[in-house]
């Protein structure tokens, strides 16, 4: 199985279009100290020439640009993504479809929330219903294939939608507003939880035994957007866990056996992004990863090189 990281931030990216905030002051310099990251993606595959992304951020054209191993091969037309698995309706996760136009033919799983999120919006009808496949995913444990891998869909703690949260929003309800995935093929198994807010019992016995957790850093602590003058919001009312605090992923998953554990769809203000800083250094004492964009993993007979560190 092979996991391409295609963006590693969460909504706006790294550095944030209007934002000089300590993390993307770093970033709009270029000078190393915080890599640039385009918003959460995955491309995931059990063979060279079949994939399945996961999420279809706003950045999904540059993403694919930038990957070659999503780059057309063969004929005039030609694509190796054959589904589309989406975790949420958040605009972060379904802005790129519009960018898998063109009549190309492809599976697109979502919750039914979801997908009524999707039809109830006209300009996503140029993802031709006789041409790109749409399908309810079940959180019910049943699961379902996907470009040669067996997923199943889970539901997580979250929220609606941004758009779609109304007076008052339910947060942390287990809802087909937000799910989980978790992949196999063969042995392996990949789980990846991009939004959450809260680790529960049921989502450690998941992860446990899991070759890769993919896991919500959204921000390092719950009040970290608010601290910083970003926010009157904590992380866990955006719908989110933070990496540190009594409750968050990192005391939740010790001692959780898991292979690797990473943080993805990270947010621009979270210090973790700047390398060397005393953030980071927990994280990675804690014996959690930060991805970032184009980071490549691979398992199966490479299990034991290093990790990529591009």
């Amino acid at each position: 199985m092979r996991l391409i990281v295609l963006g590693s931030a969460a909504g706006g990216g790294v550095p944030q279009w209007n934002c000089k905030c300590r993390v993307c002051e770093l970033a709009w310099t270029g000078v190393g100290a915080v890599r640039r990251r385009t918003q959460f993606g995955l491309a995931i595959s059990s063979s060279s020439n079949r994939f399945l992304l996961v999420n279809a951020s706003p950045d999904l054209r540059q993403q694919m640009l930038d990957c070659d191993a999503l780059h057309p091969r063969v004929g005039q037309r030609h694509t190796t993504i054959e589904a589309v698995v989406l975790t949420g309706a958040e605009v972060d996760n379904v802005a790129g479809l519009l960018s898998l136009r063109e009549r190309q033919p492809f599976r697109l799983f979502a919750t039914g929330a979801v997908l009524q999120t999707l039809a109830a919006n006209s300009m996503f009808g140029v993802l031709a219903t006789d041409v790109v496949e749409r399908v309810a995913c079940k959180t019910d444990g049943s699961g379902f294939e996907a470009a040669g891998l067996r997923v199943r869909a889970f539901a997580t703690p979250g929220k609606p939608a941004l758009y779609q949260e109304g007076d008052a929003a339910s947060i942390g309800s287990e809802t087909d507003d937000v799910i989980g995935l978790e992949i196999t093929s063969g042995a392996r198994r990949v789980v990846c939880i991009p939004a959450c807010a809260q680790v529960t019992d049921e989502i450690l016995r998941c992860a446990t035994g899991a070759d890769v957790l993919l896991f919500d850093g959204t921000t390092s602590t719950d009040t970290e957007m608010i601290d910083q003058g970003l926010s009157t919001k904590t992380a866990r009312r955006m719908g989110h866990v933070a990496m540190t605090g009594a409750e968050g992923a990192i005391a939740r998953f010790s001692g959780v056996q898991v292979g690797r554990k990473i943080f993805v769809q990270i947010n621009n203000s979270n210090p973790v992004l700047i390398e060397g800083s005393r953030e980071r250094m927990v994280v990675e004492r804690a014996g959690w990863e930060v991805a970032f964009d184009g980071m490549d993993i691979s398992l199966g007979a490479e299990d034991d090189a290093p990790p990529s560190t591009r």
